[in-house]
């Protein structure tokens, strides 16, 4: 899939996974890329490297709030239509990897200078992370 490729082409690039799912799709969502790079910047790592919601899903989810979200009050099942997409989102990228969780993911705990380490000396990085950016924007097409 030509966005999955892009996905992990800019994460590859040293931007974090949220980074690469949202600024994949942004522009098609009315969103300049600059303005998405810089909106995901803090989610990376599981909400800046506190490994909670891994960033690739995190940015999934902001993407599906710019295509379906509410910005109006009188917009209730547009609300609906995301929270029930959001939770799609995670049901299948679970069914894939058994987490939404970034340090169940990665099987490190990254909030810490020695699991950074450990991620790093198991190549997580470089081998499993672009995996799940690369996933996330696949099932975030089939949602989009």
């Amino acid at each position: 899939m030509k966005n999955a490729d892009e996905a992990r082409k800019i994460f590859e690039a040293d931007f974090n996974c949220a980074q690469a799912v949202l600024a994949t799709y942004a522009p098609g969502l009315g969103l300049d890329k600059e303005q998405a790079l810089k909106i995901a910047s803090g989610f990376g790592g599981g909400m800046g490297r506190m490994g909670e919601v891994c960033g690739a899903v995190a940015g999934a989810f902001m993407a599906i709030g710019l295509k379906y979200g509410m910005s109006n009050v009188d917009e209730k099942s547009a609300k609906e239509k995301t929270y029930d997409l959001v939770k799609e989102f995670s049901a299948r990228f679970t069914e894939l990897h058994g987490s939404i969780i970034c340090r169940d993911l990665i099987g490190c705990d990254i909030s810490t200078p020695e699991g950074r380490d450990k991620a790093q000396d198991q190549g997580v990085f470089d081998d499993l992370c672009p995996k799940l950016v690369y996933d996330a924007a696949q099932i975030l097409e089939k949602i989009l």
